[in-house]
């Protein structure tokens, strides 16, 4: 016997569709939740539900697995049924830890949970401690950045599904690497999202945010903590990043975000095992990370992260404009947000607060030099290394990895990788095609980018191009790069003075494109004019520990 269920607070008629079987009419209770019990049904059986008179049967928005994409039938799942190895997993905790940002269908050629089971030994030699796949829940379509996706309980199928994102958690385990996913929260994508009741009034270029305040809001709610401890729990993951949290609604007295992390610290503490939340937001509002607070164990992902190599690439266009001299890359190091109170000339007001030095350590703050959205926003889709020569590169990855926040690495960067990695979408809808065109067009004019020639994200070309290419690792000038990457993690992992993560002991002087960061006992100078230069260091250098050359 098997129930099914489903939440429709806002229909007078819900039946339910088995595969070969005559549909059954649910009940409904007064909490909006419809119920009906079939004999016989189990894992491995085909359903969808009827909404009123419709004869469409729509998928479970609750599904662990569509194996026939968003709009096909849900399939029973039975989580108990895999066989996990990784008992002994005790976890690992984010601060201390070096994270590698990847995406899974461009990771590999075979773009799979397998085929990043196949290169774990790769970041394992690399010094990683957690990986970050980018959003892997069902999508419209084959491939997709992910960020389009509707149902926040599947696995995507062409990934491997569900028993495949546990093979890949459960092989990272045993090789004492951490996982953490990302999940987005504050939109569906455009394709499969069958629940109107999610949706609010508000929206933004790329449609209409979920309602958390609204009329029903209490059930949308559930839904996104049950999906958040779905994750923890049923696939072993060690954390999530939640996207965007600045743009979800929310007017409520008891704020969404501390309802989740109630709900995941009472989850860490059933597990025995640390679970860590990341938020990622543009706010600079430290008190979204202030421990003792709601919302106290959220690790803040903000807009100053890409600091780092804003001095070294010149770049200027839309909200980089903010971030482009030594003297805010002081700023960050020393006190964690370029934005404290200041101007920003990008939204053209005031942003942020300072942050407090003695309360809020280092490691509540991811810093990067590049991510998915940094390279994958821009209309060409280029690295940084396009632009930096050999030499620079190796300058802006010593100063974040000698930062005091947890340095996030985005998938080959470790070996200065030369391809592109681009937005990319296989809507099998025109209409939808054409609308995420438009959406890109819409973003480049707010952010102040130029069009130029945008590539078309339905194009399978445009896949294809963002598609890591290992065989560059064995060409000497990539080589030396993992190399260097590799030695520097490691001299991060030895240094106690690096490992420190209060901001008020970090000290910088700044000159003429020059920076001196003190940690501890601890040198870091770096040169950012492109030429020697002499400068001269505080106190008496006993040696040399890493040098770029």
């Amino acid at each position: 016997m098997t129930e099914f269920t489903v939440w429709a607070p806002d229909v007078a008629r819900v039946r339910l569709r088995l595969a070969g079987d005559a549909d059954h009419e649910m009940c409904s209770g007064t909490d909006g939740w419809w119920r009906v019990e079939v004999p016989g049904a189990g894992p491995g059986t085909d359903y969808g539900f009827l909404l009123g008179d419709d004869d469409r049967a729509l998928p479970d928005p609750r599904s662990a697995w569509q194996p026939a994409g968003v709009r096909g039938p849900s399939r029973l799942y039975d989580h108990a049924a895999f066989e996990w190895t990784d008992r002994s997993w005790t976890g690992r905790q984010l601060p201390g830890s070096v994270l590698y940002e990847l995406h899974v269908g461009t990771f590999t050629p075979d773009g799979t949970f397998d085929g990043v089971i196949g290169r774990l030994d790769h970041l394992v030699d690399l010094g990683i401690d957690m990986i970050e796949l980018l959003a892997v829940n069902a999508v419209n379509g084959g491939h997709n950045r992910g960020y389009d996706g509707v149902c926040w309980y599947a696995p995507h199928q062409p990934y491997g599904g569900p028993d495949g994102l546990k093979r890949l958690v459960d092989a990272a385990h045993a090789k004492g690497l951490g996982v953490i996913l990302d999940v987005v929260y504050h939109q569906f994508g455009p394709a499969g999202a069958y629940p109107p009741t999610f949706l609010g009034e508000q929206s933004d270029i790329w449609g209409r945010r979920v309602d958390l305040d609204g009329p029903h809001s209490d059930g949308i709610r559930r839904h996104v903590v049950d999906s958040v401890l779905m994750w923890l729990r049923d696939y072993h993951a060690d954390g999530l990043r939640l996207d965007a949290v600045h743009v979800l609604p929310d007017s409520r007295a008891t704020q969404f975000l501390a309802e989740v992390v109630v709900a995941v610290e009472a989850l860490s503490t059933h597990l025995g095992r640390p679970l860590s939340l990341i938020a990622e937001t543009d706010l600079d509002d430290p008190r979204l990370i202030t421990p003792r607070q709601p919302g106290g164990d959220v690790r803040c992902n903000d807009e100053d992260r890409h600091v780092p190599d804003r001095p070294l690439t010149g770049e200027r266009q839309g909200y980089h404009a903010d971030f482009g001299s030594l003297e805010c890359l002081a700023d960050l190091l020393t006190g964690g947000l370029v934005h404290a109170g200041t101007w920003s000339s990008f939204r053209n007001r005031q942003q942020g607060r300072p942050v407090d030095r003695q309360q809020i350590p280092g490691h509540r703050f991811l810093a990067y030099r590049q991510n998915h959205d940094q390279i994958g926003n821009p209309a060409t889709g280029d690295r940084i290394s396009a632009s930096l020569s050999p030499a620079l590169l190796r300058v802006g990855a010593m100063l974040l990895l000698t930062a005091p926040f947890i340095p996030t690495l985005f998938m080959g960067e470790e070996w200065a990788a030369s391809t592109r990695w681009q937005i990319f979408t296989s809507h099998t809808e025109p209409a939808h095609a054409v609308a995420v065109a438009a959406g890109r067009r819409r973003e480049f004019a707010a952010h102040g980018w130029p069009e130029g020639d945008l590539p078309d994200p339905q194009d399978r070309q445009t896949f294809v191009r963002s598609r890591l290419d290992w065989a560059e690792l064995d060409k000497p000038e990539h080589r030396a790069m993992y190399d260097f990457y590799r030695r520097l993690i490691v001299l991060r992992g030895s240094r106690p003075d690096l490992a420190d993560p209060w901001l008020d002991r970090v000290n910088v002087r700044r000159g003429d494109q020059f920076l001196v960061m003190r940690r501890g006992e601890t040198l870091v100078a770096a040169n950012l004019a492109g030429r020697p230069q002499r400068i001269t260091l505080p106190g008496v250098a006993r040696g040399v520990l890493l040098a770029t050359g």
